[in-house]
């Protein structure tokens, strides 16, 4: 009688190196079918960006596999049918997967999991994408922490790095049947909007992100993060998200360079607080679901919000006449990603300047962003919003002039992604509406035609926003002008 498969479930965890479920899977020596199930009936689905992203990873996944003398098996529809239906062709009897830890998906997994075990299907799960699986960091009280200091002290001192595993060298798996990934069509067309997309999706590229990361950003990582125009950042994040690679590896390859002296020991420590910040909004995620939609702290869900389209369509295309705010929602529609201190500007420009409701921001970043991940993206937005868990106070509002004389002070970012103010000079570019008519003149720049004059004024905003907060929890006059 032949061997049962097993059946390997990838889903967010598209690697070979450090995969518990594909190393459990090989433990078995038995033939192994690999699987992703393009389900786009449960749960949120990818945006835009990210699906461009998953076609070009799951193309890298299938000829890593492939150079193992396996193959990636496609499938599309329902997980739950595709799985029994996969387990009734080649009698397999396993189930193996790395967990999905936001609610949707990790609820689902269960009841996947209990309809396999009544089909005779064992189904195990593994935790692949975090350093602690949800619930394995609580405090004193047995709850889960809503303040990201002593969670990241806690999960710090708990978690401890299991060994780095490079995966089978071979893998046997016998012939199913699948789709064609072209036929998915997840690549955009008519028009693809990807040509800017300067990005290697796949285990490869992932390892190459970290190694070079190491080699030259990690070195000024804590101050040099901070200047969108330096490449002091680590762009793991969609690599992280697609689970092209460990957090573990990238945690402590970063830690064996401090060890090493080739970077200091701080700045290492630095980006393991980042991770740690992932692992935060993960976590918070799981234990308190509403979170997608509500703001974690109920009161701001009374905010005012104004509807105003016009406005958020200027956000939307880089038009606002703030030139780092600009710049970064330009970056992010050609490149599918924005430096993480412009972000932080944009979205507070969103909800302070225009005061319009985050969930607008967070879809749009959901459909733009090839990193867009459920636990960052809704708690980064909460944070700006000042209704997350340790959040930004409502009343810190970023002045996205002195953000950019103090970030971008050479305007190398601005002139970038804002060419068409490429020639003013620097007293002017990150103000272009103060400078004096020859100057804009001499750059060939005509405001509200070359390019859009301010669509509100920073201290008109300000106020509004400030009395917004007033109207919520009768708070307002604690705000700082000089962020």
């Amino acid at each position: 009688m032949a061997t049962k498969p097993v059946i390997l479930w990838f889903r967010r965890d598209l690697r070979l190196h450090d995969n518990p479920a594909l190393n459990r899977a090989a433990e078995t020596g038995r033939p192994i079918v690999p699987v992703y199930i393009l389900d786009e009936g449960h749960g949120r689905p990818p945006g835009a960006a990210a699906r461009w992203w998953l076609d070009k990873s799951l193309r890298a996944l299938d000829a890593s596999l492939r150079e193992r003398g396996s193959r990636l098996a496609l499938r599309r529809g329902d997980s739950l049918a595709e799985l029994q239906r996969l387990a009734h062709q080649t009698g397999a009897d396993i189930v193996l997967m790395n967990r999905l830890f936001e609610p949707d998906a990790f609820e689902t997994d269960a009841d996947i999991a209990h309809a396999l075990k009544s089909d005779g299907v064992e189904c195990r799960g593994f935790n692949g994408a975090l350093l602690a699986r949800p619930g394995g960091v609580m405090n004193g009280s047995g709850q889960p922490y809503k303040v990201f200091t002593p969670f990241l002290k806690a999960l710090l001192a708990q978690i401890e790095a299991p060994g780095h595993t490079l995966g089978p060298r071979r893998i046997d798996t016998p012939a199913v049947d699948g789709d064609a990934l072209d036929d998915w069509t997840l690549h955009p067309s008519k028009p693809d909007w990807s040509e800017g997309f300067d990005w290697t999706p796949g285990e490869a590229g992932a390892s190459d992100a970290l190694s070079d990361f190491i080699s030259t950003g990690l070195k000024s990582y804590a101050k040099g993060r901070d200047y969108p125009g330096r490449p002091e950042t680590s762009r793991l994040s969609p690599h992280l998200h697609w689970g092209e690679i460990s957090p573990w590896r990238a945690m402590t390859q970063a830690r064996s360079a401090a060890a090493d002296r080739r970077v200091p020991a701080a700045e290492a420590e630095k980006f393991a607080a980042e991770l740690g910040w992932r692992e935060f909004s993960a976590h918070l995620l799981h234990h308190f679901p509403y979170m997608t939609d509500r703001a974690f702290r109920p009161e701001y869900d009374a905010m005012p919000w104004r509807h105003a389209p016009a406005a958020l369509k200027a956000w939307k295309r880089g038009r606002t006449g703030y030139p780092l705010v600009d710049a970064g929602m330009r970056q992010l529609w050609t490149t599918g990603w924005m430096h993480n201190r412009v972000r932080m500007v944009a979205a507070s420009f969103l909800v302070k300047h225009l005061l319009i409701d985050w969930r607008e921001g967070e879809a749009w970043f959901w459909d733009t962003l090839v990193d867009a991940d459920a636990g960052n993206n809704v708690q980064n937005w909460q944070w700006i919003a000042g209704s997350g868990a340790d959040a930004s106070p409502w009343f810190r509002i970023f002045n996205p002039v002195a953000q950019s004389e103090k970030f971008d002070a050479d305007g190398a970012y601005i002139r970038r992604w804002v060419p068409e103010l490429a020639r003013l000079g620097d007293r002017w570019l990150h103000a272009p509406w103060t400078a004096p008519e020859d100057v804009l003149r001499d750059a060939g720049v005509r405001l509200g035609r070359d390019y859009p004059r301010p669509i509100v004024d920073h201290d008109e905003a300000r106020a509004r926003a400030l009395d917004a907060l007033k109207a919520v929890s009768g708070r307002g006059d604690q705000a700082s002008n000089r962020d």
